[in-house]
């Protein structure tokens, strides 16, 4: 006898998302203000990829770890829960520290510490939804946790300028100062974090593990990843290897960019990691969450390898955007690179404006992107939106005036709700719920390792090649847009 996951009510659904509006306050009030606090404390703009660093790389080692212990956890809050709860508290205390860093190092720190909590609160969110919902009702909360993204990334984005418009609160202040208007916004954040997240933890109820595995007994489409064959871990591991050893080599010889020794050590690490995994194979130490991690990243499902180089571009693409839009818009639209000066500060609020409008517009993309898959089918859905992204950043080199820089962010609000909801709609079904945690932990790979290689590379490709003008790095953004719609026609669903 089959059985299915029951059908959840709306306000089910919508109390068991509501959280993630919290979560993004916290991750919009980062991305819009981070470059600003950072050049506020005296950053440099080619220093700017390397600071971000901390972000992505903290992701791409806490969310599979967190992913595996969620898949194993079951306790008096549940299974996910757990982590809502504890990751929400250090968040909202890093939300309270980081705007009063007296230093440059300081406020890179907290962006890790804040970056890490947040995942450890955001993953098992992704997972609660694959646990939650029946199949044909995932499109709905993927798309839902979207609306509420764009909700709290419209306000979380715009609060400096609320704050500095509306409220009088100063904009300005001495060099090395961060302004009250930003102080200000991620006090407010912190607290509306903690909030919304706790509703979720005290109103939703997961399914016990025996209830999962007779859920799963019925999904017999899903891909079978027992452990049955062994892994050739050497091949891959001599080839990144020996690729990381030689850029670090040349790095040091040559003297070239510090930060290509991030990309040289993060294949010497990755190879480091195929090692170990290796050894416990050989001497068939394999039950243990390390080589289930290593083990898993080699069986993924088909459809999850695929969707990888669309999340590739995808993220690369977001990326750039979030760690340029700042410096473009203040350098190439207010012609100004002071941070002290109010064209800089006006321009730098204009922008958390910009990215409020487009989270806004990725709110109500959310409620059209059903109705557009519905129409012409999932994947070309997504390769449209990506397509009106690129088309979006591209021309931000072609307006000179920057009011008429909010008529892309409904592009990029498309792009957004997509990238947010439709790869995850399309690889929930394929999952098994008893690895669901761990795979959408692994599947975060692809979100991290595009933004590390930016955070190597789109420093130096501005340096060398485009005179250090970050408005260039927004172009390279709509390219990689591209090539990520073309990537998701190659995407085999299952039906």
């Amino acid at each position: 006898m089959n059985i299915e996951r029951p059908s959840l009510s709306f306000w089910q659904i919508w109390n068991m998302c509501l959280g993630f509006m919290g979560i993004q306050f916290g991750f919009a009030l980062q991305n819009a203000n981070v470059s600003r606090i950072f050049q506020t404390l005296g950053a440099d703009i080619d220093d700017i990829p390397i600071l971000w660093v901390a972000a992505p790389l903290t992701g791409l080692i806490v969310q599979p770890i967190i992913g595996y212990m969620s898949d194993k956890t079951w306790g008096r809050l549940g299974r996910r829960r757990p982590y809502f709860f504890y990751g929400a508290i250090v968040t909202t205390a890093a939300l309270l520290v980081m705007p009063n860093s007296p230093t440059l190092w300081v406020a890179a720190g907290m962006l890790w510490i804040m970056d890490a909590s947040i995942n450890v609160t955001m993953e098992p969110f992704r997972a609660l939804v694959g646990d939650n919902l029946p199949n044909k009702q995932r499109a709905l909360g993927y798309s839902l946790q979207s609306f509420f993204i764009g909700i709290g990334a419209v306000v979380a984005s715009s609060l400096p300028w609320i704050l500095s418009n509306w409220f009088d609160v100063s904009n300005t202040a001495a060099a090395g100062v961060i302004p009250e208007s930003v102080q200000y916004a991620f006090y407010i954040g912190g607290a509306f974090l903690l909030v919304s997240v706790m509703w979720t933890v005290f109103t939703t109820k997961e399914y016990s593990p025996e209830q999962l595995a007779a859920f799963e007994k019925s999904e017999a489409h899903l891909e079978s990843h027992t452990q049955k064959q062994e892994i050739n871990f050497g091949r891959t591991m001599s080839v990144s290897g020996v690729i990381g050893a030689a850029i670090i080599a040349l790095v040091t010889a040559l003297d070239l960019e510090k930060e290509l020794y991030l990309l040289g050590a993060g294949l010497v690490a990755f190879a480091l990691l195929q090692g170990i995994a290796l050894w416990q194979q050989a001497k068939q130490y394999t039950q243990n969450g390390f080589f289930a991690v290593v083990y898993d990243v080699f069986t993924m499902p088909t459809a999850m390898r695929q969707l990888a180089w669309v999340q590739f571009f995808s993220w690369f693409s977001l990326f750039a955007m979030w760690i340029y839009t700042t410096a473009a818009v203040t350098s190439y639209h207010y012609a100004t690179e002071d941070v002290t000066s109010k064209a800089y500060n006006d321009g730098a609020d204009w922008v958390g404006v910009l990215f409020a409008a487009y989270n806004g517009f990725a709110a109500l993309a959310a409620l059209i992107i059903p109705i557009m898959v519905k129409r012409v089918g999932i994947r070309l859905t997504h390769a449209l939106n990506l397509i009106l992204g690129a088309v979006a950043l591209i021309s931000f080199m072609f307006i000179e005036d920057p009011s008429w820089l909010m008529l892309p962010m409904v592009g990029i609000g498309f792009a957004w709700a997509s990238i947010l909801s439709l790869p995850y709609a399309m690889l929930s079904t394929t999952l098994p719920s008893a690895k669901m945690g761990v795979y959408m932990g692994i599947f975060n790979f692809f979100i991290v390792i595009p933004q590390l290689l930016a955070a190597s590379i789109l420093g130096l490709i501005l340096k060398h090649g485009f005179a250090n003008q970050p408005i260039y790095a927004l172009v390279i953004g709509g390219i990689s847009f591209v090539l990520g719609a073309i990537a998701v026609s190659r995407v085999k669903l299952v039906k």
